[in-house]
């Protein structure tokens, strides 16, 4: 079960989400390393490192190919990103908040997730590597 609620918590992000990416937000498009930990009571898990294309319309990282998340809420104030998602599986339902601050070439953030009654933080850290090939 507890190994489940962390897969899931690793699905929370999803690739191809719209969002107004104003011209303030301080983006730079391309190839981004993001390395994300979750913790939770009693527990810290090593840390994950993935790399993923982040377009200037969807600078929300994902964490995997999420196909039981919906995000939604995306919205860009100044130099941040913050979304709403909800994940849906057979045991239950985990909902949460995210929000990653860009500087450039790198972000940092942190998403805060539920799922039956169990908090859990990710943290987030990105650097941008290249362009996307």
């Amino acid at each position: 079960m507890l190994w489940k609620m962390i897969v899931l918590c690793m699905l929370t992000f999803l690739p191809g989400t719209p969002c107004q990416a104003g011209s303030g937000l301080d983006f730079n498009p391309g190839l981004w390393e993001v390395t994300s930990q979750i913790a939770m009571p009693g527990m810290r898990l090593p840390p994950t490192t993935s790399r993923q294309c982040l377009q200037e319309d969807d600078p929300v990282p994902s964490q995997g190919s999420g196909e039981q998340c919906t995000v939604s809420d995306v919205s860009v104030s100044k130099n941040t990103v913050s979304w709403t998602v909800v994940c849906s599986e057979e045991t239950g339902q985990t909902t949460g908040r995210g929000k990653v601050t860009y500087r450039g070439d790198s972000f940092e953030g942190r998403v805060e997730l539920e799922s039956q009654g169990m908090d859990m933080t990710m943290t987030l850290h990105g650097k941008r590597l290249s362009k996307c090939q």
